[in-house]
């Protein structure tokens, strides 16, 4: 079962991070081995709380998210192999196959877990997400704007995937919002608001967006197609 971060102990939060350093070895050589599989498209989401979720014909077929992924040692596979290309699609790379992924509303969801006398922000992969700005949409949901490291494709034969920091934007898990508010200082408008939140003793801009502009000013493909 997924592992909640809430009920997660702050050592095997830290334990379970380890696997998220690199992709498996043996993924880097089957795309050596066999270089012409065909991608796989629709039939893997991210959903708004972190949870990978499989799609059958059914859920593609009517529009459904599917099913949450149980098996732990599949969602660590998942988080391992997780990349992205210079499209802004994020996949799974299974093997060979390239599972492109549907996005519910970002790349990375991430929660706010204490650690020792601050906070961190982990994502669904458990990797660190760096906080450069926070964002807030129409319907309310909160966005962090920041640095995450992550596998990312070369276009090219030598050196296929490269390990990279960038800026990227995630959403905030829902269990969060009352303690991101205690964080905050908004001013609101008859239109809009600004405002700002602390973040380890730095004050960062809090700022409004429409959920439809997420994607391409953070350059990513909510739903990927062939």
């Amino acid at each position: 079962m997924l592992v909640t971060l809430e009920k997660t102990p702050s050592t095997l939060l830290q334990r379970r991070t380890d696997y998220i350093k690199s992709m498996d070895p043996q993924v880097l050589r089957s795309i050596v081995k066999w270089p012409d599989v065909p991608h796989c498209f629709g039939w893997l989401a991210l959903d708004r709380r972190g949870q990978w979720r499989m799609r059958d014909e059914y859920a593609q077929q009517n529009q459904l998210f599917g099913n949450v992924i149980r098996h732990e040692a599949l969602n660590e596979c998942i988080a391992r192999n997780y990349a992205c290309d210079a499209l802004g699609r994020y996949f799974f790379q299974n093997g060979p196959q390239r599972v492109f992924i549907t996005l519910d509303a970002t790349p990375w969801i991430v929660r706010l877990i204490p650690d020792s006398s601050s906070l961190k922000l982990l994502t669904q992969c458990q990797s660190t997400f760096t906080p450069t700005g926070a964002l807030s949409d129409e319907s309310g949901n909160i966005y962090i704007s920041g640095l995450v490291e992550q596998n990312f494709y070369e276009e090219n034969q030598s050196h296929l995937f490269s390990k990279k920091e960038c800026l990227s934007v995630a959403l905030l898990h829902d269990h969060d919002l009352d303690l991101f508010s205690e964080l905050a200082q908004v001013e609101e408008s008859a239109c809009s608001f600004k405002g700002s939140w602390k973040w380890h003793d730095k004050e960062l801009p809090l700022d409004p967006i429409h959920s439809q502009e997420l994607a391409q000013q953070f350059h990513f493909v909510p739903k990927p197609t062939d």
